[in-house]
């Protein structure tokens, strides 16, 4: 029964975070970006079953992004890698750490492809950087802004089991 509400779990917050993206299209896609559906990324700090749901939900919007395989792929591997991070931060026991993963790794990883993407693969540093503060900005928005307080918000409810397996 576990594994079924996992699975279950996991795939509501796969199709959460697709339906998230593309509902808010405008904001979601680009340099300039805040990603609202990114406010979901801290709760690999509650459930380990939110990683899988995460990077699958990453690829479902992605597919709509318009940066091809490179986002939908890329995009969705550094939604895993901040999943699987934000959940090593559940064992300091500190929820203020949770949205630190998704906005580091979207910030410099997403960079590392959208300049070239954007440019024309004609890179430079100051693109890059300049992605890097883009994203980064949408990342603190979304994951501090609006993730934080809906970690502390479960986390009072008591809605997941903190650290639960």
């Amino acid at each position: 029964m576990k594994t079924v509400r996992s699975l279950a779990l996991g795939g509501i917050l796969a199709a959460l975070y697709a339906a998230l993206t593309i509902l808010f299209a405008p904001i979601s896609y680009g340099p300039l970006q805040v990603r609202v559906s990114e406010a979901l990324t801290v709760l690999p700090f509650l459930t380990p079953v939110a990683i899988p749901g995460l990077a699958v939900g990453a690829l479902l919007a992605n597919i709509f992004g318009g940066f091809g395989p490179w986002d939908i792929i890329g995009g969705s591997f550094l939604t895993l890698i901040a999943a699987y991070v934000t959940r090593l931060t559940a064992k300091t026991g500190k929820p203020w750490l949770a949205p630190v993963p998704p906005i580091l790794i979207n910030a410099f990883g997403v960079s590392a492809y959208l300049q070239f993407l954007v440019t024309g693969f004609q890179p430079g540093i100051k693109t890059y950087f300049y992605f890097v503060v883009t994203i980064g900005l949408g990342e603190l928005i979304a994951c501090f802004g609006l993730g934080y307080p809906l970690l502390r918000f479960l986390m009072k409810k008591k809605l997941f089991v903190k650290n639960n397996a």
